[in-house]
């Protein structure tokens, strides 16, 4: 089945509006429709399994292009519309692309790629056609998108997803949040990443509501919006939570009364500020969420009436997906031994885009590696405890970068805090500690920091080169900050 046939099965002729709020509203059935006279469109003067780049910030156009692309028979990559134009040009070689879709302001930048543009025009000149069906037996096992991932070294690695993969995933996250029609959710997750493409898989299936908003930042209509679209859901990675949290005036103070629960996912959000913002929110479900884009997007989900009890957990694989912890040689973990998280089911990728050496690595025996070390208590929670390239190496010791960052942040006005190994010209080996702290404080030092280190951890963990900043500039996806 094709990945656009199984979410508009049942939605497709609604009338009520996929997309809310201030940025553009537009209707099931029209979208319906737009993207598939968009698909044929496509099939005609394209073809088809041609990879096809999306450039562009959610939006009606990115919708209508994803949608039509994927129901054509051809290959979507959707990118960050900032992409460096070394990387694009990187992608457009590897991935052999002839064709980008993309807004008309973005078109000059555009014009050192030997790529044919399709802008917002193209979408308003297509012909008048009947709702058209397309083969019946489309193969779910074919490609449907590539993603691409900033790795820790060198070029991005393209993540192939089948419509089987979306597919899979898709159900599981309806099934254990329990989505419907009735859900709206504020998007400040751009479609370019598997999380936010996600949001807009699981709304189109039930029948949702999306309101987008390409501008968290403003804290403050990020917030307004929560209550005037009467939004039953927010999705974030853990910078949005953080900045909310411990910069905004009034998120913590405002009611709330639609949100009927947040998801959280993309890297792992401290305890201190969940337990922030339960406490400020005891009403609304918090679901603790990890994933891979080469999981699609989900692999667990800690239920939020574990919450208090199993803080720090991912909880347990989601329907459909077994996780397991292993040693280097592949067995099974006993309780409370720390291994590495693999996992399997319909939702694990098909591999990586023309690079079969970095696919075997990850992919063996029909179980993705992840490469994040976690450990499972007597009940079958899993806990992660790192990944392999976070444990740090300072002076012959081992030690966990997140735990530091655990204690830093349970300073109040500190946002976010990143731990790393350093050289100094006095001790040699060191650790240290990247502060973000917030713009209306100023009683926060190295040397405040330090002593409040050294009263919860030992001598050698205590960072000794700190740097202190005010300023916390998000990627697009909201996972890197600076």
């Amino acid at each position: 089945m094709n990945v656009f046939d199984y979410l508009f099965e049942n939605t497709k002729d609604k009338k009520s509006n996929l997309l809310l709020g201030p940025l553009e509203q537009e209707t099931y059935t029209n979208v319906y429709d737009l993207s598939l006279k968009l698909a044929l469109q496509l099939k005609k003067n394209i073809g088809s399994d041609k990879k096809i780049i999306i450039l562009s910030s959610n939006s009606l156009f990115f919708i209508t292009a994803y949608l039509a692309i994927i129901k054509s028979g051809n290959i979507c990559v959707p990118l960050n519309p900032e992409t460096e134009i070394g990387t694009l040009k990187y992608i457009v070689t590897k991935c052999d692309a002839e064709y980008i879709f993309a807004l008309k302001k973005s078109i000059p930048v555009l014009k050192e790629l030997s790529c044919t543009i399709l802008d917002e025009g193209y979408l308003s000149n297509l012909p008048v056609n009947s709702r058209t069906e397309f083969e019946s037996d489309f193969d779910q096992n074919r490609i449907a998108e590539i993603i691409f991932t900033s790795g820790s070294t060198g070029m991005p690695k393209g993540v192939m997803l089948s419509h089987k993969n979306i597919i899979a995933n898709t159900k599981s996250i309806i099934s254990y949040l329990k989505l419907s029609d009735k859900d709206i959710m504020q998007v400040v997750l751009p479609f370019y990443y598997c999380y936010g493409l996600s949001l807009l898989h699981t709304h189109i299936r039930v029948g949702g509501g999306l309101v987008l908003n390409n501008s968290f930042m403003f804290l403050g209509k990020v917030v307004s919006y929560l209550n005037e679209y009467k939004c039953t859901g927010f999705a974030g990675v853990p910078s949005h939570f953080q900045i909310l949290l411990r910069q905004s005036k009034d998120f913590k103070s405002t009611k709330l009364p639609y949100l009927k629960y947040v998801t959280q996912a993309g890297g792992k959000l401290h305890n201190n500020f969940i337990s922030e913002f339960t406490d400020a929110f005891p009403a609304i479900k918090f679901f603790v969420m990890y994933g891979q884009t080469e999981a699609t997007a989900r692999l667990s989900y800690l239920e939020p009436d574990y919450l208090k009890i199993k803080l720090g957990s991912i909880g347990k694989g989601i329907p459909g997906v077994e996780l397991r912890i292993v040693d280097s040689k592949g067995n099974r973990s006993k309780v409370g031994e720390v291994g590495e998280i693999v996992a399997r089911g319909d939702n694990i990728m098909l591999g990586y885009f023309n690079d079969d050496d970095s696919t075997e690595n990850v992919l063996r025996d029909g179980w993705l590696h992840t490469g994040d070390l976690a450990k499972v208590d007597e009940d079958g929670f899993i806990y992660i405890t790192g990944r392999k390239k976070d444990i740090l190496k300072v002076r012959g010791n081992r030690i966990r970068s997140g735990e530091i960052e655990e204690i830093i942040l349970q300073i109040p006005d500190i946002i976010n805090c990143s731990v790393s190994e350093a050289v100094d010209d006095v001790v040699g080996e060191t650790i240290k500690a990247e502060i973000i702290v917030n713009d209306n404080n100023c009683n926060i030092t190295s040397e405040s920091i330090q002593d409040y280190c050294s009263k919860k951890l030992l001598s050698y963990k205590v960072p000794r080169i700190i740097e202190i900043k005010s300023k916390f500039a998000l990627s697009g996806s909201g996972k890197k900050y600076e």
